[in-house]
């Protein structure tokens, strides 16, 4: 039997063995924690010292630029645009304003002078009010962590990115000083516009080099780094003094300047004025992408020549901005005769939209397509004298108007073009044919497509402005073809010629007639029909052109070697009131042309018309035709081919039962009392013969309408010119 007390009861546990716990627990942790910190210090150090080691040296981070400058000049050399970075002049440290340094470290980075490159006080602080704030970690990176960025890394916020940035700043302060780094820093940091480094940015927005930076000047760069586009002088000046004044009031507080210094008002700096050519950038917008297919691969800065007329370019824009209807848009192109660009203009304001309408907008050109139809019909024999019956007229269900609804009975071919007549342009198209009107058009450089409807003679297929102009600068070449070009030449900033422009080989797209016959009808245009607001005190050669419901307006001539054209209306191709080709595009045409050849000499146009020998040629071979030349008709009715021996015998087609009277072979009508000669046979009996059959379900238009040359549907209302 066990005696009592000899049995003892478990110990109670304490609290000095729950502590004994809990510290045993601090202590892993903190060995543990330690292990680690000692552990990423090591490899920290090891990745510092490998980074240290792979690092370019200052020589050569001096000598790193990030991009490609080009610099774009006017045909007389004058400097126009600079596109891609410019970095102006390399500061040395003691170079560089005291005010500037200490501008720039007391907005990007107060203790600058005290970090090892990246700033364990300003982390906390940030991670702190991320925790008690919103959630976000503000910005936190050092000056040397810019510039680590800057010259290395991309701009992602990725953990990795922060990382690696952390550990290229250690390495720049372990290779570098202070002031290396900072000297660094100022030349290479964006400010906006394109300028690297403080010396770059001076230039741009001060007019003079950084040395000279004041106080205020010196708030305003450093006040860019943040966002640059934001706070740009050029860009918004109040929005860049309210910045450069929170500059200042950092370096007060910072003890950087004293309080009479911090009261200097940013407001009153000069900044650089604008030289108010923003317009041409439509036209560097057209040419610069050129290059990637003038030059080989290059990255080095190169200088570009290009043809634009300074004046020119800014007569151009002042008479599209004068002259534009309010809420419309205007654009203008002005070629010289070799096809050289000396102005575009894309817009009314190109700050406000940068889409180039010169260039690329499609519009219809109303009566301005006019030239094409005319061309044709004086290619086919037509002359200015002609006469030409002004009446209503039906193609195909189609039946034109004449801007105001009269008809002037008969009238000749120039005062027909001169006053634009419709219903005559739809005659002289049908009996051309629409396809060859077509053909016309493309000869002169239309790229866009192009309908065969009988309502395309008043311009329904939608053109392109330069298109159009480089048309009329043919005409003014007197027939032979013109190419638009912008860039003369491209060199090296050392002068070495990257490329040189060639002039193409010109290629005759009329005979010198037609040239001298059109010539005339435009001519007469200006001088007494629809474009004489074009006129200018020389002899101009120029159409208008005017859409349905006054949507687009046009003008397009030449004098003295210039062509220029011009359109108007509104982006949305609402109809803007009372815009019309002979008002406010003819204009600003004159406005601008008035300038442009002040310093040319007078020119007269040639406009006599000189017809080839088979138009003049009175015999009756002419009448009757030349066997060796075409199909003709035997005194049996037979119809002979070209080159074959005449001989009786059965026609070159079948044929079952009798021709329809539209087919039948006749003799030839007698000469028109212009000496002008009827066809041998009916167009349709030709297009047989020829091989060139009618196509399926062409409709009978009734006999006393106009049939067309090509089927054509009805075309839509409000659908090509009216004027």
């Amino acid at each position: 039997m066990a005696k009592r007390g000899s049995r003892r009861k478990a110990p109670k546990s304490t609290g000095r063995r729950t502590a004994s716990g809990w510290r045993l627990w601090a202590r892993r942790l903190l060995i543990w924690g330690g292990a680690l910190a000692l552990l990423g210090a090591l490899f920290l150090g090891l990745a510092v010292a490998f980074a240290a080691r792979s690092l370019p040296s200052y020589g050569e981070l001096k000598a790193t630029d990030n991009a490609q400058t080009i610099i774009v000049r006017a045909r007389d050399g004058t400097e126009i645009v600079e596109l891609g970075p410019s970095y102006g002049e390399w500061l040395d440290s003691s170079e560089i304003p005291q005010v500037m340094k200490d501008a720039m470290i007391s907005v990007e980075d107060r203790r600058y002078y005290s970090h090892f490159g990246i700033d364990p006080y300003g982390l906390v602080r940030a991670l702190w009010v991320a925790m008690t704030g919103d959630g976000r970690i503000s910005a936190t990176s050092t000056i040397t962590q810019q510039l680590a960025r800057n010259i290395f890394l991309n701009s992602n916020r990725s953990l990795d990115r922060k990382l690696r940035e952390a550990v290229l700043a250690i390495a720049l302060e372990s290779k570098f000083s202070k002031e290396q780094i900072l000297e660094l820093y100022l030349n290479k940091v964006y400010f906006g516009g394109g300028a690297y480094g403080i010396d770059s940015a001076s230039r741009k927005f001060f007019s003079h080099p950084a040395t000279e930076l004041s106080t205020a000047e010196a708030a305003i760069i450093a006040g860019l780094v943040k966002a640059p586009s934001r706070y740009s002088p050029t860009a918004d000046v109040e929005a860049a003094v309210g910045r450069a004044n929170v500059v200042l009031r950092l370096m007060r507080e910072q003890g950087r300047i004293s309080a009479s210094e911090a009261s200097v008002d940013p407001a009153t700096v000069n900044l650089k004025e604008e030289s108010g050519q923003n317009s041409v950038r439509y036209f560097t917008d057209w040419a610069l992408p050129q290059l990637d297919l003038l030059l080989p691969e290059t990255f080095e800065p190169i200088e570009v020549w290009t043809t634009i007329d300074v004046g020119m370019q800014r007569a151009a824009t002042a008479a599209v901005k004068s002259n534009t209807p309010g809420g419309a848009q205007g654009a203008l192109v002005s070629l010289d005769r070799d096809g050289a660009i000396l102005a575009m203009v894309g817009g009314t304001d190109y700050v406000t939209t940068n889409y180039n309408r010169a260039t690329n907008a499609l519009r219809q050109p109303g009566s301005a397509w006019k030239l094409f139809v005319y061309l044709a019909a004086l290619e086919a024999g037509y002359t200015p004298d002609d006469r030409v019956v002004d009446a209503p007229v039906t193609i195909d269900g189609w039946s034109p108007r004449n801007s105001g609804g009269t008809y002037a009975g008969e009238i000749d071919m120039r005062a027909a073009f001169a006053y634009s007549k419709n219903t005559v342009a739809a005659q002289l198209g049908n009996e051309v044919g629409f396809g060859t009107v077509a053909s016309m058009a493309k000869r002169f450089g239309i790229t866009t497509p192009i309908s065969t409807y009988p309502a395309m003679v008043l311009g329904s297929s939608e053109v392109r402005l330069i298109d159009m102009t480089r048309a009329f600068a043919a005409i003014s070449a007197e027939g032979s073809s013109v190419e638009p070009y912008g860039i003369v030449k491209v060199t090296t900033a050392d002068g070495e010629v990257l490329y040189q422009h060639d002039a193409p080989r010109s290629t005759r797209l009329v005979p010198d007639y037609v040239a001298a016959g059109i010539t005339d009808l435009l001519q007469t245009t200006v001088n007494t029909g629809t474009g004489r607001a074009a006129q200018i005190g020389r002899p101009v050669a120029g159409k208008t052109g005017t859409t349905n419901s006054n949507k687009d307006g046009w003008f397009l001539g030449f004098s003295s070697g210039i062509t220029t054209g011009v359109w108007m209306g509104r982006d949305d191709a609402d109809p803007v009131p009372g815009l019309q080709g002979g008002r406010a595009p003819a204009q600003a045409f004159a406005a601008y042309m008035r300038y442009a050849v002040k310093d040319r000499p007078v020119e007269q146009f040639d406009t006599e018309v000189q017809l080839p020998e088979w138009q003049l040629e009175p015999d009756d071979e002419y009448y009757y035709g030349e066997p060796d030349d075409y199909y003709y008709i035997d005194e049996q009715g037979n119809l002979i081919e070209p080159g074959v021996p005449e001989e009786p015998g059965e026609l070159p087609f079948p044929i079952e039962g009798e021709l329809p009277p539209g087919d039948r072979p006749r003799q030839p009508p007698p000469p028109t009392s212009n000496g002008d000669p009827g066809q041998a046979a009916s167009d349709d009996f030709l297009d047989r013969a020829t091989g060139r059959a009618e196509p399926q379900g062409r409709p009978s238009p009734p006999p006393i309408r106009l049939q067309p040359r090509a089927p054509a549907p009805t075309p839509q209302p409000g659908v090509g010119g009216v004027e």
